[in-house]
């Protein structure tokens, strides 16, 4: 008897997903990126944990220290955007 494999292990798509990681380190990096963000995207879905990119910790480490400094959106500015959004 072979080793055991979990029941939802499939050997055709195990090597679909081996060509495609294959041929995307051909792809620009911009569609690397998005490939990636769609592992990310299915991994906290199974695992309930999001793993920024680093795209994503800059963007927030870059608010908190806006925030820090006091720099926020101007009430006026939020009551603008309302009033865009309700069209």
């Amino acid at each position: 008897m072979g080793r055991y494999r979990p029941l939802w292990y499939n050997d055709r798509m195990n090597k679909l997903l081996k060509e495609v990681i294959e041929h995307a380190e051909n792809w620009p990096r911009e569609d690397q990126e998005e490939l990636a963000e769609y592992a990310r995207e299915i991994e906290a879905r199974r695992t309930g944990i999001y793993t920024m990119s680093d795209g994503e910790r800059s963007a927030v480490l870059k608010g908190l220290a806006e925030a820090d400094r006091g720099e926020f959106v101007s009430d006026e500015l939020i009551a603008e955007a309302d009033k865009r959004l309700e069209g």
